[in-house]
């Protein structure tokens, strides 16, 4: 692989991995770092092992464990509990269903990291250049909708790659996988690296091949169909194609994605195909459908789930402790979706036997502030939103602190990236609006709407946007984003909702025969808002107007930039 180690167009990390592979650092160092005084090269290769710190916060750790599937006995969930305790960490899920703890010391990391890696539990490659935690539906095999079970399959991927010398840590960056194989999926997998999807072909259920996709675009058909005997072995084919002929280089240029824009779909298929040693066999049918799913589902034995909301992805010991007692006691079984909720099935009758800290079941944030990528506590931020009418509509938000996106916010009807922003007066803090995306089938991400929205105004103008699709008549913002939206152009969508703002008016978006066309939408913004005094200045493309009517409603002059419960909501509310 490393013909020339000292190849100086690798990139930092391919040459500390051309010295010394990160399977050896384990052997020879690992019982020996001195977590104190890390160094560039320590901080690199311990990411492989489930530890992550960087040098500008070099007294803050964070330790993220696998949990394959999102599958968890009570005796795992308590025994991470009493670690959370006794170190007063914090806890949170992840958007791929595993564990993050947060805070922790630099003199209990390595006691921490031997205490997680007991039980059956793993922190292994669930950072750094990996296979990352490998997620499926949290239905899987129980549900309704549940046609083959995939966890034997996902812990046999997992048993492949965790701690195999070959792989630990060597791979070019990091990638994501997911498999479903159920007609109706909680959440969207589109965003993974690779994804099996349920599909049919000649009568026969098997799974249809997506890969390329990331927080910012969705996985495209491979144009291939397995069965699931065959998955395994062209999951062992893929990663060596991708060991061997993934870019080790511009390290912005190294996920799949940039492979396939570089060779193309063929070129990586040749590259799997030689490994993999068995013609292709074409994608049959796609089989996946819209689902909106309750917090009591029936199963299919008869038994009952209960969808636990976390408060956005934060579990306290207590909580876990309680949910690992009733689980327990009425013989249970937990599971943590990726929608960072927790599901316990198998209960006996329909219930709800604790509330829910939060209204958070379609809401997916990522770390905040725990993360040092993000500004804002992303978790604390959702408190500016209509969150009664997101729950009531079952809307998928998607929160990111940051552009890389860990919330998903281009794969969900509305996403938000929390940013900084010294262009509306007296206040830093706003989130940057994209609206739209058709993700159940992975067809498009969503599209921006606002690149910056102050949060004091984040509340009322998301629920006007919930209040323009309620007067559609869909009853799913999805099919609203795909027959309405997506005929008209961001930036017309941009004036609406300004328009409507300005005149406190929730006006009812027609479906358009023509598709993004500048002089009809621009005939329809002139006649809805005539009276408007921005219309005399409507440029060729909205664009001027745009920033010029957001910064004159949108500036703050004195107010506190934090939400208060008790502000004054516009008529959208």
């Amino acid at each position: 692989m490393y013909e020339n180690a000292l190849d100086s167009k690798l990139n930092k990390r391919e040459k500390y991995k051309a010295r010394l592979k990160p399977y050896d650092y384990y052997l020879k160092e690992f019982d020996t770092i001195d977590f104190e005084s890390l160094g560039e090269g320590d901080r690199f290769y311990l990411q492989d092992f489930g530890i992550f710190n960087t040098d500008f916060l070099e007294d803050e750790f964070t330790m993220r464990l696998r949990v394959p599937a999102g599958r968890l006995t009570t005796e795992q969930f308590s025994h991470i509990a009493d670690v959370v305790k006794e170190y007063d960490l914090v806890m949170i899920i992840t958007a791929r269903g595993g564990i993050q703890l947060h805070e922790l010391e630099a003199e209990n990391v390595l006691e921490i990291w031997k205490k997680l890696n007991t039980h059956g539990l793993t922190t292994w490659q669930s950072f750094g250049d990996n296979i990352r935690n490998i997620v499926g539906d949290v239905y899987d095999g129980c549900g309704k909708y549940a046609e083959i079970e995939v966890y034997d399959l996902i812990l046999q991927m997992q048993n492949y790659i965790v701690e195999n010398p070959r792989y630990v840590g060597m791979l070019p960056r990091r990638v994501s996988l997911g498999i479903s194989g159920n007609s109706a999926s909680v959440s969207s997998f589109f965003a993974n690296d690779i994804y099996f999807a349920l599909a049919k072909k000649d009568g026969v259920f098997g799974f249809n091949v997506y890969m390329g996709g990331k927080n910012t675009e969705v996985a495209q058909c491979a144009d291939i169909f397995l069965l699931k005997s065959e998955v395994f072995d062209f999951f062992k084919a893929f990663v060596e194609a991708f060991y061997l002929h993934g870019s080790r280089f511009s390290r912005s240029k190294t996920r799949l994605f940039y492979m396939i824009e570089e060779k193309g779909m063929d070129g990586l298929k040749k590259h799997i195909l030689q490994e993999y040693k068995k013609p292709f066999v074409n994608a049959g049918e796609l089989i996946l459908k819209k689902v909106i799913f309750s917090q009591n589902e029936e199963l299919k034995d008869g038994s009952f789930s209960f969808c636990y909301q976390t408060d956005f992805a934060r579990l306290k010991p207590d909580e876990m402790q309680k949910i690992a007692k009733f689980a327990n006691e009425n013989s249970a079984e937990i599971r943590i979706g990726i929608d960072q909720n927790i599901y316990l099935l198998g209960l006996k009758e329909r219930s709800i036997p604790f509330e829910s800290p939060a209204l958070s079941a379609t809401v997916l944030s990522c770390a905040g502030n725990l993360c040092p990528y993000a500004v804002w506590s992303i978790k604390d931020e959702t408190s500016y939103l209509p969150l009664e009418k997101i729950n009531k509509h079952g809307i998928q938000i998607g929160f990111s602190g940051c552009a890389k996106g860990c919330g998903r916010h281009r794969h969900t009807d509305i996403g938000l990236i929390g940013l900084k922003t010294n262009h509306f007066g007296d206040t830093d803090g706003g989130a940057r609006i994209f609206i739209g995306a058709v993700h159940t089938t992975g067809s498009t991400t969503g599209r921006l709407l606002f690149s910056m929205v102050p949060f004091v105004h984040l509340n009322d103008t998301i629920a006007l946007i919930i209040s323009i699709y309620e007067l559609s008549g869909y009853t799913d913002f999805e099919e609203f984003s795909h027959k309405i939206l997506s005929n008209y152009s961001e930036e017309f969508l941009s004036m609406w909702i300004l328009g409507c703002i300005e005149t406190t008016q929730i006006l009812k978006l027609e479906k358009l025969d023509s598709i993004q066309d500048y002089e009809i939408e621009k005939k329809i913004i002139q006649t809805t808002f005539n009276k408007v005094d921005f219309i005399e200045s409507l440029d060729e493309d909205f664009k001027k107007s745009i920033r010029a009517i957001s910064k004159k409603l949108w500036t703050i002059e004195g107010a506190d930039p934090m939400y208060k419960p008790n502000i004054n909501r516009t008529s959208y509310r």
